[in-house]
């Protein structure tokens, strides 16, 4: 007898049906899931059904990369080469508890793997730490060593930035009991020469120590246990604004505001020897002896950096920091201020701090610093090995030269061919193969195409795309007069001299 029935019957209607299309949707999304999986793992005919990507933070590089890879490589290697330096080899994967413990907050990103015959192990973070282990595992106090190889970090991967999960590093550490700041200053010297050679475009390095650091967290308030995770909050200085950092600073790690205000007037501070020299006469700062030990040597490096001609490009930043652990005295970053390719995305378009019109940065190309305890923890007596050492961060340096490549009419070579083997006429395939076999022999690159009558223009073709500068064409007459016809494929002019096919070595002349 109520007078809303009507109304009520048509709201529970309503109800019903929205209820009816909100399982309709939830069916659909199910059964979307359902054939996701299907094609996963296979249609009906009951072949399985690959889903062809590189797992998340990996790539892959096709001949054209890897050619610029190895020529970037080839310039490193050279480099480290020239200083004195050995090279080393360490397991992908190390013991648990030999990565455990050194990286600060970033131990989160360590690779665990499954326990494997009673062992549980990590994937390598970096090649610092195995290196520590590495010495004291071998009982070795003095080497100078560069070591180039895979680590992998369980990170967010900024793959158009050259963030990856998997990725090459390019170590060069010195280890023994030095006068101080001699080997520090070599290390500097190694990554202004080679951010030169490799022509990236205007760079800065910048240099800190970890007493100064910890000596002005302790005159502006900052307890002991909190150093070190401020100490991680700091070096985001790079990517986050200073209002952000000292929000986390107060907010998450608990800091005074006081605190905080007075570190932000210490981390604005950057230049030279002239620096160094100020805050030994600062009031604060010269309350701390950790922090005037490290500023001395500040200036002691800056003096050794004048001798080696590189302080253009150096630069003493207080707010720089490297939040790893093991760090104990000088730390420093090579940044890229200006790349040498318009094309290349920065930071500082993204809204990175510090970024002004004129100089522009496009982040960290290499990284390191002085970590005298690290050794020590490894051996079992705690003996210790003063190490210093640098990384050059390959990815980043890649992804610019690549981008370079792409903006330049510069041809990128593949292969390192001279010389491609080619005939005429048909049937000359066994003549073909010896003349390329006595090549080989000889120590010159050739190739031949694997068939037995190919066009001559299909091979003078090859050899325009791959970039061979030479073919050396055989023909019926030339076999008659026992020579080799060499023609320059740039110039598609042929070389006037001849050469006996039986002295096929001479090609290497020409």
């Amino acid at each position: 007898g109520c007078d809303r029935w009507a109304d009520c019957c048509s709201c529970l209607k309503l109800q019903t049906h929205t209820m009816g299309l909100v399982y309709l949707l939830q069916i659909d999304e199910e059964v979307a899931k359902l054939l996701e999986l299907k094609a996963r793992l296979g249609g009906d005919d009951g072949k399985h059904q690959f889903v062809l990507k590189t797992a998340k933070g990996t790539r892959d590089y096709n001949p054209k990369q890897m050619a610029i890879r190895e020529k970037v490589f080839n310039t490193i290697i050279s480099c480290f080469k020239r200083h004195g330096a050995e090279t080393i080899d360490t397991p992908v994967f190390e013991l648990k508890e030999t990565l455990t413990g050194k990286y600060g907050e970033d131990s989160k990103l360590i690779y665990d793997l499954k326990d494997q015959g009673g062992e549980l192990l990590s994937l390598r973070y970096d090649l610092t730490v195995p290196f520590a282990r590495y010495l004291a595992m071998n009982k070795i106090t003095n080497i100078k060593r560069y070591h180039i190889a895979k680590v992998y970090r369980r990170d967010n991967p900024a793959m158009t930035r050259g963030r990856y999960r998997e990725f090459y590093q390019c170590d060069f550490d010195i280890a023994g009991q030095y006068d101080a700041m001699i080997p520090d200053a070599e290390c500097l010297k190694i990554v202004y020469e080679i951010l030169h050679e490799l022509d990236l475009g205007d760079f800065r390095i910048k240099v800190n120590d970890r007493r100064i650091l910890d000596g002005m967290f302790a005159v502006c308030g900052v307890p002991d246990d909190k150093f070190r995770t401020i100490c991680s909050t700091v070096d985001k200085l790079d990517k986050m604004s200073w209002e952000d950092v000292k929000k986390e600073m107060v907010n998450e790690k608990g800091l005074s505001e006081q605190a905080a205000d007075q570190i932000g007037e210490y981390v604005s501070m950057q230049g030279g020897m002239d620096l160094a020299e100020h805050l030994l006469q600062d009031q604060k700062m010269s309350q701390s002896k950790q922090a005037c030990a490290g500023l001395s040597d500040i200036k002691l490096l800056f003096s050794y950096l004048q001798l080696f001609q590189v302080t253009d490009k150096v630069v003493f930043d207080l707010s720089l920091a490297r939040g790893l652990d093991y760090y104990t005295g000088v730390i420093y970053e090579a940044v890229l201020t200006q790349a040498g390719v318009a094309s290349v995305t920065t930071e500082a378009q993204n809204g990175a701090p510090g970024s002004t019109e004129e100089s522009v940065s496009v982040g960290s190309v290499a990284g390191g610093g002085r970590y005298d305890g690290l050794v020590g923890m490894f051996d079992p007596k705690g003996r210790k090995v003063p190490c210093v050492g640098v990384s050059i961060g390959i990815e980043r340096i890649f992804s610019i030269m690549e981008q370079k490549a792409e903006v330049s009419a510069e041809k990128v070579r593949t292969t390192e061919v001279q010389v491609m083997v080619a005939s005429a006429q048909k049937n000359l395939l066994e003549e073909r193969l010896k003349l390329t076999a006595e090549l080989w022999n000889a120590g010159i690159k050739a190739e031949v195409m694997y068939k037995k009558n190919p066009k001559l223009l299909s091979q003078l073709q090859h050899c325009e795309e791959s970039g061979i500068p030479l073919v050396a064409i055989l023909g019926e007459q030339e076999l008659k007069d026992g020579v080799v016809k060499l023609r320059v494929v740039a110039t598609r002019e042929e070389v006037s001299h001849t050469v006996d096919i039986h002295t096929a070595p001479h090609l290497r002349t020409i």
